[in-house]
């Protein structure tokens, strides 16, 4: 078979052709630089957010101040910066900060927001005593300054009580963790079961146990009934404490001492002085005072005519 001879040299010679004609294409292949991997954008994490303060659980009058007006407040309202809330006498409220931050508020005190970001959250204490909590892991810091003061409290994990009377004393005990208290250029670092007092243009004392027992002396009017329905009840206590004179709040001055004038009725009237330290400690003392305004008779002994 003479003719397939030349067919099959003939198909060898094209297929050596098409070899030599993709050696050229397949070297550059080979020596291309890969293209350089999808660049994927980054998920987008969104922003870190302030906390939200609002008013928790209120008892008694509760008033916040938003725009220079007090009016009274409702539970479950969002407190913003330059917001304040004061309680008075016999009412109590809760400030909550998501479930990182609890701030509550005894009877007689005023605190207004400061500041609200996603690091940092701040609170002015006008006057009485604000105890606050503040649970570890939410990156938060918390703090508490005293009006009338440079004082300032301050932790990221731990619970302490603050009172000042708006006048330079302020006291601060801690009950867990630890917080830094700052005033005067000293920083001092009150731990559980630590108390420490600034007076007004002094630096934070050195921290000192909590006491067990509150100073209380009260000065009662003489036995007998008051010709009066006033009465000026003074005492002594301890700087940094917070007293109710017949149910009305009060702080003392720097050297612990206080005066209120109480309104009284005719007949027995049981007065009441409860003191308040910042570790907790309390002591109460009772008195009644009895009120006859009536005029004495006046007139002769008919006697006399017989």
């Amino acid at each position: 078979m003479p003719s397939a001879s030349p067919r099959r040299n003939l198909r060898f010679i094209l297929g050596v052709l098409l070899i030599l004609a993709a050696l050229p294409a397949g070297y550059l292949l080979l020596l291309r630089e890969p293209p350089p991997p999808a660049v994927v954008p980054p998920a987008a994490v969104a922003p870190p957010q302030a906390v939200e303060l609002r008013i928790g659980e209120l008892s008694g009058a509760v008033e916040v101040r938003r725009g220079g007006a007090w009016m009274p407040a409702r539970a479950g309202e969002l407190l913003r910066v330059t917001d304040a809330v004061r309680t008075g006498p016999g009412a109590s409220a809760l400030l909550v900060g998501g479930p990182s931050l609890e701030v509550k508020m005894t009877p007689g005190t005023e605190v207004s927001v400061e500041e609200l970001t996603d690091s940092l959250s701040r609170l002015l204490l006008g006057n009485g005593m604000a105890t606050a909590r503040v649970r570890g892991g939410a990156k938060q810091t918390f703090e508490l300054k005293a009006a009338g003061s440079d004082a300032v409290a301050r932790t990221d994990a731990g619970t302490f009580a603050m009172s000042t009377n708006g006048q330079g004393t302020v006291a601060v005990g801690t009950q867990e963790g630890e917080v830094t208290f700052v005033g005067q250029g000293k920083v001092v670092i009150v731990r559980a079961g630590q108390q420490s007092i600034a007076r007004p243009g002094q630096a934070p004392s050195d921290p000192t146990p909590l006491p067990t027992s509150l100073l209380l002396k009260v000065q009662w009017p003489a036995a007998g009934a008051l010709r009066r329905r006033t009465l000026v009840v003074a005492g002594q206590s301890e700087p940094g404490t917070r007293l109710e004179v017949a149910g009305q709040p009060l702080t003392p001055d720097a050297d612990g001492r206080f005066q209120r004038t109480v309104e009284l009725k005719e007949g027995t009237n049981t007065l009441q002085v409860r003191a308040e330290g910042v570790g907790g400690a309390v002591h109460e003392e009772h008195r009644q005072v009895v009120v006859d305004t009536t005029p004495p008779r006046v007139g002769l002994d008919p006697g006399l005519w017989k």
